[in-house]
C-alpha cells in the first residue's frame, strides 16, 4: 500500500469571468500552477509598456502550462509531483523563451520561482484569491501581493459562482 501523496500550497490560475481571455493574447488556463512571472519584465522599459503589455506587467501572474497571463490566482493544495512537473516546465521555458543555456542551468532558477510562489500561499487557506500589483520603483521592479477579500454581507455562493464559458445570458446579473 502506498502512502498519500505529499501536498503543498501553490497558486493556481482562476478565471472568474472571461476578461483575461479578451485582454491577453495568451491567457493562462484555469487550474494551471502559476508564478509571479515578473522576470518577463525585468528589463522592460516602463515608458514602452502600453495597452495589454502594461496590464500584463501591472497585474498578472504567469501560468505554467500555457505560459499565459492571469489576473487572479487561488491558493490550492498541489501534489509534489504536479509541482515538479510545473518546475520542469518552467525550466524548459527559461531555455526556450529566455535564452538559458540549458535545463541544468535553468532548473535552480525555476525552483526558486516555485519556492517564491509557494511562500505567497503559506499564510492563506486553500481557496483564498490572490492578486499582484507591480510597478517600477527607484530600485527597480516592485511587486505587492494581496489577498482578495470576498464582499461581506452578500450571498457569497452567488457572487462567486463560476459559470461555463458557453452559458447563455439568462438576464440575471452575475457578480465577480
Amino acid at each position: 500500500m502506498t502512502g498519500a501523496a505529499s501536498m503543498r500550497k501553490l497558486p493556481r490560475v482562476i478565471r472568474l469571468d472571461q476578461s483575461d481571455a479578451h485582454i491577453f493574447e495568451a491567457p493562462a488556463a484555469p487550474g494551471e500552477i502559476a508564478v509571479s512571472g515578473a522576470f518577463a519584465f525585468a528589463d522592460a522599459d516602463p515608458a514602452a509598456l502600453k495597452g495589454r503589455d502594461l496590464i500584463a506587467f501591472a497585474q498578472t501572474f504567469l501560468g505554467l502550462g500555457s505560459f499565459g497571463r492571469a489576473t487572479l490566482v487561488q491558493v490550492a493544495r498541489v501534489a509534489d509531483e504536479d509541482a515538479e512537473v510545473a518546475t520542469q516546465a518552467l525550466a524548459s521555458h527559461f531555455v526556450e523563451a529566455w535564452g538559458a543555456p540549458d535545463a541544468a542551468a535553468a532548473l535552480p532558477v525555476a525552483r526558486e520561482e516555485i519556492a517564491f510562489a509557494e511562500s505567497l500561499c503559506v499564510e492563506h487557506a486553500p481557496g483564498q484569491l490572490l492578486a499582484v500589483e507591480r510597478a517600477f520603483g527607484d530600485e527597480g521592479l516592485v511587486e505587492r501581493f494581496r489577498a482578495v477579500a470576498r464582499p461581506s454581507g452578500l450571498d457569497h455562493s452567488r457572487v462567486w459562482t463560476l459559470v461555463p464559458d458557453d452559458a447563455e445570458d439568462d438576464g440575471e446579473e452575475r457578480g465577480a
